[in-house]
């Protein structure tokens, strides 16, 4: 298949299957509003006990309030391990609602791969959309209980890598300014601080992509974890220009939907300046938040589509590859391999010879 029909019958099978891109939609944006929990907590804790501006505490991302009330906790170790310990509970009982879901999304969008008709050669009609819907209730359901277990271990280990990648750079930045403090290299320093912070967001993409094809893998061949990261290895080897492809044409989309939404949240705020009609500004920005987590939400199961058509393509092939001698005699299949031959003969040579 080629690559621009690969991508488009990811996209057109997302269309056809629009509840997954809502449920994961409303399952992360659960998920932001339960890690946002503790910290809003902690700062209003923070601003009432040590006095500083809740303001400054409620800056930047969750990352940087995180980092900025735990700097300001330092001072009281019982309530830094208390934010910590609720944190900590908080994002693993998210991350398993996020794995959960996954499970259902993967469920419903593999069958959909699966059953519909090759709708990317096809004229784009609203029935051609609902003959290729494969979502019900109950599929994703099912989808969500069978692969729970093994997509909750995939998720344990995705954590100790993120937790071990983030404690080695941190280490590694650590170390670093201790080394050259005070002296002239700080500035180059700086730079390879940058490029280790550039090759930290490359690695996690990397992971990331090894995850999602090990869900795949997992979903597609009804396997264990440890078989599903076997089998996601042999796909990776047998299709991995493809791969590579929608892997880079996905990531490109990324960044210009990023790059798009960080100028359409910039023309918002400039209207905050405006007399009057600042006061929209606000419904303004809950319906860019929400249509930004849309489109991401759509590119991200786009790109899920792409590679399970791909997976099952590859699978159709290795299957029709393996039918042929299993399908054989026994006698025609002990012709076709000479060397299992000898060594029947040499194993009925042993046994007369033992006999005698």
């Amino acid at each position: 298949m080629a690559l621009k029909h690969l991508l488009k019958r990811g996209a057109l099978l997302v269309a056809a299957n629009w509840q997954l891109v809502v449920i994961q939609f409303v399952a992360e944006t659960t998920f932001q509003v339960l890690i946002a929990v503790p910290i809003v907590g902690a700062a209003i804790l923070v601003a009432v006990l040590l006095g500083t501006d809740l303001a400054i505490l409620l800056q930047g991302s969750l990352r940087e309030m995180f980092t900025t009330i735990a700097s300001a906790l330092v001072s009281e170790p019982v309530a830094l391990v208390s934010f910590v310990a609720a944190f900590t509970v908080v994002l693993l009982g998210g991350s398993a609602l996020m794995f959960v879901v996954k499970g259902g999304t993967v469920e419903v969008l593999a069958a959909a791969t699966a059953d519909a008709e090759p709708i990317e050669r096809q004229p784009l009609t609203i029935d051609l959309l609902k003959h290729a819907s494969r979502f019900t209730l109950q599929r994703f359901m099912d989808g969500c209980a069978r692969l729970f277990r093994p997509y909750i271990g995939l998720g344990v280990a995705l954590m100790i890598v993120y937790a071990a990648s983030i404690g080695g750079y941190l280490a590694f930045v650590a170390y670093g300014y201790r080394a050259v403090e005070g002296r002239a290299l700080i500035i180059g320093w700086t730079f390879i601080a940058a490029v280790a912070a550039a090759l930290l967001v490359a690695w996690f993409t990397v992971v990331n992509l090894l995850y999602l094809l090990v869900q795949i893998a997992v979903a597609v061949e009804r396997v264990s974890l440890g078989e599903g990261c076997r089998a996601a290895a042999r796909f990776i080897r047998a299709e991995f220009r493809e791969l590579a492809a929608v892997f880079f044409i996905v990531a490109a989309l990324v960044v210009a939907a990023t790059l798009a939404s960080a100028l359409a949240w910039s023309g918002v705020g400039l209207i905050a300046f405006v007399p009057l009609v600042g006061l929209a500004v606000f419904p303004l920005q809950i319906a860019a938040l929400i249509l930004r987590g849309v489109v991401f939400e759509y590119l991200g199961l786009t790109a899920l589509g792409a590679y399970l058509t791909l997976y099952q393509g590859y699978a159709a092939r290795r299957g029709e590859a393996e039918q042929p001698s299993a399908g054989l005699p026994r006698r025609a299949e002990v012709a076709i391999n000479p060397v299992k031959r000898v060594l029947l003969h040499a194993r009925k040579r042993e046994h007369v010879a033992a006999v005698e």
